[in-house]
């Protein structure tokens, strides 16, 4: 799967909708199973998932394997119409193998070995680790080969959720090993580290070291840069290793992976490409980042259009149906209605297939509330009825959804490993690309623009508009290409300090933003500096949660008399968080120019025809007030408008579509009705393809799907 395209246009490959659940027949009297397998087929539910943490049922020794529990439970659901996605059981190694092999846990920064007792805690940069999750994984492919109610496999469970950094001596010494084979000399490593900057130089691979966060004080920007882009390699080594033994055991199987964070995996390199498509688990009212953006549903659709942006459309593998929790957290619970919302949503974004997590719940555990489609007490109540309703009319309308792509006319540049962590290694107290990012992606959500992720390597030719926010590493060749899309009629938007560190995460030795930038903006960066966020109480306001140091905060007045202040059309705007004092060629446009302070009349946003478009560039970060200035002025000549104008609050829009129809899916995420005018001539496909002509009414938590006329 080497030569894979990844593209944020690519539908999943399937004929079918796969909908079901994750299930674990281990957790309960096989007594339950029939009558789990006749519900699940009432609801519609045409496959499960399972097997993900039983390596100790499947070998309780090493060495001798017992399939017989799962080979029963995937013959009664197969009875029932049901097919099984097994999954590698990587994720919760058996005790017989951490008590013989300690040296497989993962360390902390501190030298504390984990502890057995969870999941997660073995190191998959292991040599003896990745043996033995090769054994399991060969052993389950040859067993079920020939079961026809097998149709794929997930691999492992959430890699590096829990924790993907390891400080144990298997890590160093694959570490070491690793940049052996990329530098080949240490003196080229020494370089790219920066060794003459107190005096970390090394003499040999051998005496390179982990870089320790304040061991005592910061380690060079490369060296963590290059350790994570090994925690990355090795991830994507130790998945590897299981998708080639699945495949020559049986190529007709799918291949996937069911990611939970989405820390130290390089989606763009090897990892996504060994797999036939991407799963992403989304439990929205888990999330952080609920007071920052106000609601769960904004936060599902940007992280599934985040996810979307690394390789395209995807499964949900897990899906939240209910209350959730451990021991130190847990989720609202959805109320009666946003069950089956949550998962249109997850649709109206890319999904492909959906799991809803899980079954029933755990009686015993870490998890005992993370509540499924069927209670505690055996029952299914309203989850379950929504459920079969999801069911039910995904694979009713399976034809039109499958095959089209999510819609995007305003495109943001993501789904870059490498810039991604760049920021982590040296932020200076700035929000990170993708927090900046998330101001134009909510505007657009608000507003029912099509917005999402793309990488500049992808096709930008179904863009209008095209963002990327502030990414330090630059490619010439990614120049080329926005230079080609604002010839063609794009619009390109580049931030500040994009392009002003090389690959070993030096800063760069010319001008800012570079040669090949500063040619496509005619731009030049004549001085910089940190600014205080608006509203905030100090220039070092952000430093603590960007894992900065913390300093305390300057007194109010000094922080206001350091504001800095621009003009955008008839507005002046407070700036926030970094500035840039710009020099500007005589065929570029100052769209925006300082207002205060000594750089009073200089430029801070420019504009330059590039063909039949135009290079903007920001010298300055994102605000909320910002970004609805810029989009007031760039939106219009870009010819980007709402999917349907004038939204009331509360309501989501998003479009699939391809070369043969238009689907648009309109969500109330409220728990009252919902009158939404001026949406576009179709048939309403979730309500016996009523007729809608330019007015929808939407229940509390009420979906619609209308196919578009012409």
């Amino acid at each position: 799967m080497s030569d894979k395209t990844l593209s944020v246009w690519n539908p999943v490959k399937t004929d079918r909708f796969l909908v079901g659940a994750p299930h674990y027949p281990e957790h309960v009297d096989e007594s339950y199973w029939e009558r789990d397998a006749e519900r699940m087929a009432k609801a519609g539910f045409n496959v499960v998932r399972m097997a993900e943490f039983a390596w100790h049922i499947l070998e309780p020794k090493r060495g001798t394997f017992d399939f017989d529990l799962f080979d029963r439970a995937i013959a009664m659901l197969g009875r029932y119409g049901i097919d099984t996605i097994l999954c590698t059981p990587t994720a919760t190694p058996p005790r017989w193998l951490t008590a013989a092999h300690p040296e497989i846990l993962r360390v902390d920064g501190k030298g504390r070995p984990m502890s057995h007792g969870s999941r997660q805690h073995c190191d998959t940069a292991s040599p003896v680790f990745r043996e033995h999750s090769r054994r399991i994984t060969q052993a389950m492919a040859e067993h079920y080969r020939d079961n026809p109610h097998v149709v794929g496999w997930q691999t492992d469970n959430e890699l590096n959720t829990s924790m993907p950094e390891s400080f144990s001596q298997a890590t160093l010494s694959e570490f070491q090993a690793f940049l052996a084979d990329k530098y080949g000399e240490i003196a080229k490593l020494n370089r790219a580290w920066g060794g003459d900057f107190w005096a970390t130089a090394y003499d040999g691979f051998d005496q390179v070291v982990l870089p320790i966060e304040f061991g005592p004080t910061f380690p060079s920007p490369g060296h963590l840069q290059d350790y994570h882009r090994f925690l990355a390699f090795s991830t994507a080594r130790f998945q590897h290793d299981q998708v080639e033994i699945l495949r020559a055991v049986k190529p007709a199987w799918f291949v996937f992976h069911n990611l939970g964070g989405l820390r130290d995996i390089d989606f763009r390199g090897q990892f996504s490409k060994d797999l036939d498509f991407v799963g992403y688990d989304i439990y929205p009212m888990l999330y952080d980042e609920f007071q920052r953006l106000g609601n769960h549903a904004k936060v599902q659709a940007l992280h599934l259009d985040i996810c979307r942006g690394f390789s395209g459309n995807y499964i949900v593998p897990e899906q939240q149906s209910g209350f959730g929790s451990q021991p130190g957290f847990c989720t609202l619970t959805p109320e009666p209605g946003e069950l089956r919302r949550m998962a249109l949503s997850s649709v109206a974004h890319g999904a492909d297939g959906l799991m809803f997590f899980r079954w029933r719940p755990a009686h015993f555990g870490a998890e005992i509330y993370w509540m499924g489609i069927i209670d505690h007490d055996d029952i299914g109540r309203h989850r379950y009825e929504e459920a079969k309703r999801f069911a039910t009319e995904m694979i009713a309308l399976q034809p039109k959804i499958l095959g089209t792509y999510v819609r995007m006319d305003v495109g943001i540049a993501g789904s870059d490993f490498d810039n991604q962590e760049a920021h982590k290694t040296y932020p200076i107290g700035l929000p990170s690309p993708q927090d900046d990012a998330i101001l134009l992606h909510q505007y657009c959500y608000d507003r029912g623009i099509a917005c999402g992720f793309i990488h500049p390597e992808d096709d930008l030719s179904r863009l209008k508009l095209f963002y990327v926010p502030h990414w330090v590493m630059w490619k010439d060749e990614w120049t080329e290409k926005l230079e080609a899309f604002a010839a063609s009629g794009g619009t390109v938007v580049i931030g500040a300090r994009t392009g002003t560190r090389d690959e070993d995460n030096h800063v760069i030795r010319e001008t800012a933003p570079g040669t090949a930038l500063s040619k496509l903006t005619g731009v030049r960066v004549e001085d910089f500096g940190r600014l205080t966020a608006p509203g905030a109480n100090g220039l070092f306001d952000v430093m603590e949660r960007s894992g900065g140091l913390v300093i305390p905060p300057n007194k109010p007045a000094e922080s206001q008399r350091r504001q800095r202040r621009f003009k955008l059309g008839n507005r002046e705007i407070t700036a926030g968080h970094f500035y840039e004092n710009l020099t500007v060629d005589s065929d570029v446009e100052v769209i925006a120019a300082w207002s205060n302070r000594y750089a009073e009349g200089q430029a801070m946003a420019t504009a330059r025809k590039v063909g039949k478009g135009q290079v903007v560039y920001l010298g300055t970060y994102l605000t909320p007030e910002l970004t609805e200035a810029l989009t007031e002025r760039l939106f219009p000549q870009a010819d980007i408008e709402p999917l349907v104008g004038g939204l009331p609050e509360g309501v989501e829009v998003t479009m699939r579509m391809n070369d043969e129809r238009r689907l648009l899916f309109v969500q109330n995420y409220t728990d009252q009705p919902a009158t939404i005018g001026g949406v576009p001539a179709g048939r309403d496909l979730l309500d016996g393809e009523k007729p809608v002509t330019g007015r929808l009414q939407l229940e509390g938590y009420g979906c619609a799907i209308v196919e578009l006329e012409g």
